[in-house]
């Protein structure tokens, strides 16, 4: 995290300080609609803060739908094509971005008719979930979360990294999910979240967030 100064904070003021700036910021494509990122390693659970930012914008006049990429998985059969351990795999080839730009991304472009798909693939069944669509009115804002976001060149208008250290993210990732730790390390070095991101939440301490405010 180099210099970044970090504050401690509760996760309940955090969610409201993000809907608070959210409110205040303009879409930068000129659209309807705000494009908001949690990334985040599942350890670090970017989804949970997510959901405090919706809870938090909804008593504030404003429509928001929480999205994981998790729903947006490829086909099992393309995932495990290498075997069901491999990183690079997980790094380049777990998500299906494509359907991400077509399903979520399109549709709250500036003429876009803000349908946007909550869930494409059951990872349980690696069946399609058949989830209807929802259609986002006017300065509604999408809230994604998932791993390795900030590589993709999404459109995001605001990006939230929740960072944990790599000894954290080691004793907080399940033992059968470590085969994925050297994707996250690859994912510090090539994109540096935590600098690229406009705001950084270290969350070694689950009880106890900082954020660089």
């Amino acid at each position: 995290m180099g210099g970044v100064r970090l504050e401690a904070i509760t996760w309940e003021r955090l969610g409201d300080s993000i809907a608070g700036r959210l409110l205040d910021l303009e879409p930068a494509d000129g659209g309807p609609w705000l494009r908001v990122a949690f990334d985040g390693a599942p350890a670090a659970r970017p989804g949970d803060l997510a959901e405090r930012v919706a809870e938090a914008l909804r008593p504030r006049g404003r429509s928001a739908l929480v999205i994981g990429t998790e729903g947006y998985l490829r086909a099992a059969s393309l995932r495990f094509e290498y075997g069901r351990q491999d990183v690079d795999t997980y790094y380049d080839g777990w998500f299906d971005t494509g359907a991400l730009w077509r399903e979520v991304f399109g549709p709250l472009e500036p003429g876009g008719d803000g349908r946007v798909l909550p869930d494409l693939l059951d990872p349980a069944t690696d069946r399609a979930t058949r989830t209807p669509y929802v259609q986002l009115p006017p300065h509604a804002v999408l809230l994604l979360h998932g791993p390795l976001l900030l590589r993709h060149w999404f459109p995001f208008d605001l990006a939230v990294h929740v960072r944990l250290s790599p000894a954290a993210l080691r004793r907080r990732t399940p033992e059968g999910e470590h085969w994925t730790l050297p994707a996250f390390e690859r994912y510090e070095n090539e994109t540096d979240p935590g600098e690229t991101a406009d705001i950084l939440v270290r969350a070694d301490d689950p009880r106890h967030p900082a954020w660089n405010g």
